[in-house]
């Protein structure tokens, strides 16, 4: 197994267990995650906290939703498409979501941790969302383009529209009885009134 190999397995390994111990997962527990010695867990990593860098780094990357769109079948009708998008980026949300929680809760995400550098961490961080997000966008148009005759908008404006809708909402209104996804989905596509 190559080294790269052999850290993206540690990486998949690591990531439920960040997701339930935070940062206060133990070595050991690492190891036996990832099925081989501590010893060799540090030969890849040289310490926890770049583990957990490049653990928060594969949790942040959009692969995992974009090739879930990507199966999505363009010849199902365009609220199926959407619903079944819709879910894959709220599955991945929420795994992102789930990782930050956990690291931030046990003190991992404060700044001036040790290891932390904080102003080159958001920049690197910004940068990924954005392309993140780009390449995300780019997936939903690809679901709306076969009905490009029939849309009021073009299909990069309504993916754009869509995407706002979908992330803005499940944090504006915590306090509200959140629409299921058909139903959110059914509102972007028809409206809030009531045809005829």
């Amino acid at each position: 197994m190559s080294a790269e190999d052999r850290r993206a397995m540690i990486v998949h390994a690591v990531l439920p267990l960040l997701m339930e111990h935070g940062a206060n997962v133990t070595s050991s527990q690492i190891a036996r995650a990832a099925g081989i010695g501590e010893g060799t867990v540090f030969r890849a990593f040289k310490d926890k906290d770049e583990l957990f860098d490049a653990c928060t780094a594969e949790a942040l990357k959009p692969d995992h939703v974009l090739d879930a769109i990507a199966e999505i079948p363009v010849d199902q009708p365009l609220e199926d498409r959407l619903v079944e998008a819709a879910e894959s980026l709220g599955a991945h949300l929420e795994r992102m979501g789930a990782l930050m929680g956990a690291l931030h809760a046990s003190g991992r995400g404060r700044h001036g941790d040790a290891g932390q550098r904080p102003d080159d961490q958001r920049r690197t961080w910004k940068g990924g969302r954005r392309e993140s997000m780009a390449a995300i966008r780019a997936a939903m148009v690809e679901l709306f383009t076969p009905e490009e005759d029939r849309l009021r908008l073009p299909p990069e404006q309504l993916a754009a529209l869509f995407l706002t809708m979908l992330f803005g909402g499940r944090r504006l209104a915590p306090d509200v009885d959140a629409p299921t996804t058909r139903q959110m989905v059914d509102f972007f596509l028809h409206g809030a009134v009531e045809a005829g």
